[in-house]
């Protein structure tokens, strides 16, 4: 595995209840297959409103939420105050550019829990309904006029184990070629 120096988790979070936001906790276990343990997003097959009214048998490649506190500060400067766990991530990280890593990577978190990334958060209405506005700092176009979502990661665990604030972040990118990250 390789990692960042300066890649780290700032902050760790899980709510029990569908809810926006997400409350902090000293330590979060990620369970193998599964997620957060105590998340309402924690399951082997998808636990998100919209996708159970779909088809509540597809997978869960949203077991874990992460996002860059990097993105707090840009935030501000577009006038929004977010504060880690605000838009419903369990782990907040910092020191390492989330959305430029490709689908597959591998997050060592800590000493023994792994979490493999699946692609981008989609963000939704509910994030406009949390503060009037931020959906539109969340989303950008890119040169080629593509839509570009800054709103986290998503991924499954591979390996289990606790995760709290101060823990290294290993980046293990999968093998070439490389997919760029696509909504999940």
């Amino acid at each position: 595995m390789s990692s960042s120096s300066s890649a780290h988790v700032m902050a760790v979070h899980r709510s029990p209840s569908h809810r926006f936001s997400k409350q902090a906790e000293a330590v979060i276990t990620l369970l193998e297959g599964r997620g957060v343990q105590g998340d309402a997003h924690c399951g082997i097959t998808v636990k998100h409103r919209s996708r159970v009214a779909r088809d509540p048998s597809q997978p869960n490649l949203r077991q874990v939420h992460l996002l860059h506190a990097e993105l707090f500060d840009w935030l501000a400067v577009m006038g929004h105050t977010v504060q880690p766990g605000d838009m419903g991530e369990n782990i907040t990280t910092a020191g390492i550019d989330l959305l430029a890593l490709p689908t597959g990577t591998e997050l060592r978190l800590g000493a023994s829990a792994v979490v493999r990334i699946t692609g981008l958060r989609n963000p939704c209405v509910q994030i406009d309904r949390f503060q009037k506005g931020l959906m539109a700092a969340v989303l950008d176009r890119g040169p080629d006029g593509e839509l570009v979502r800054k709103a986290g990661v998503m991924g499954v665990v591979l390996r289990g184990g606790t995760v709290c604030a101060r823990d290294l972040i290993e980046v293990t990118p999968p093998a070439p070629p490389h997919s760029p990250l696509r909504p999940v």
